[in-house]
């Protein structure tokens, strides 16, 4: 078995939903000590001693700092950072996109990955080491139409995740965004019935490589934007 993430910390958002449970359970089975970070979210979701779950809202700086020094505290580092919270919102164009829908976007998308890379890039750098990793979105590179708020959070994000990536460099820390296609997940079935599915990606694909990316196979990959779109090229 696989265990090229043995010892390792890693701190994952959305660690229950379609595509973080996939990755939650990846990295688990990679060796590593999961804390699993959502808005709602139970212990008993995973049965792992590994897996330690924390309930937290994660769209303002405080509560970000907390989660953060939260498992700190507890495990003394985090070598892994994957932020998978995210959320999707179309069906208008920009004309008629309320202000909510737009905050919403931007609070799931792009604040609170913000303001948790501000709380753990310090201690990444100390350590000399760290790994982080984004999902970021195709319509963050070939937006369409009536999706614009959700557009526009996902490219800001993969800047961010960027500029991550330009500022740490030289301290062992690597930064990478993936670009999936539509995800087989729940949700996603759920909002689209009649799809053809047979071009989604699946969630477990996307988990490998976070999971290679967030080993020492992977510690040459920085400033990446990495396209994962399956049948759906």
């Amino acid at each position: 078995m696989n265990k090229s993430l043995h010892n390792k910390i890693a701190l994952v958002t959305g660690a229950n939903g379609g595509l973080g449970t996939s990755v939650t359970r990846a990295l688990l089975d990679a060796g590593a000590t999961v804390v699993g970070v959502a808005r709602h979210i139970e212990q008993k979701e995973f049965e792992s001693p590994s897996f330690v779950a924390i309930s937290a809202e994660l769209t303002t700086g405080e509560t970000a700092q907390k989660t953060v020094d939260e498992v700190l505290s507890s495990f003394g580092r985090i070598d892994v950072l994957a932020l998978l919270i995210g959320g999707f919102a179309g069906g208008k164009t920009i004309s008629e996109t309320d202000d909510a829908t737009l905050e919403k976007m931007l609070d799931l998308n792009l604040r609170s990955a913000f303001y948790l890379l501000r709380a753990v890039i310090p201690h990444m750098r100390r350590a000399g080491n760290g790994r982080i990793i984004g999902i970021g979105s195709r319509a963050a590179e070939d937006p369409g139409p009536g999706v614009g708020a959700y557009s526009l959070s996902k490219a800001a994000l993969v800047s961010l995740i960027r500029t991550v990536a330009l500022e740490n460099k030289q301290h062992g820390i690597t930064a990478n965004v993936i670009f999936p296609g539509t995800i087989d997940t729940p949700a996603n079935r759920d909002a689209m019935p009649g799809a053809d599915r047979r071009t989604w990606v699946q969630p477990d694909s996307i988990a490998s490589l976070i999971v290679w990316l967030a080993s020492d196979a992977g510690k040459d990959v920085t400033g990446a934007a990495i396209p994962v779109y399956g049948g759906g090229l």
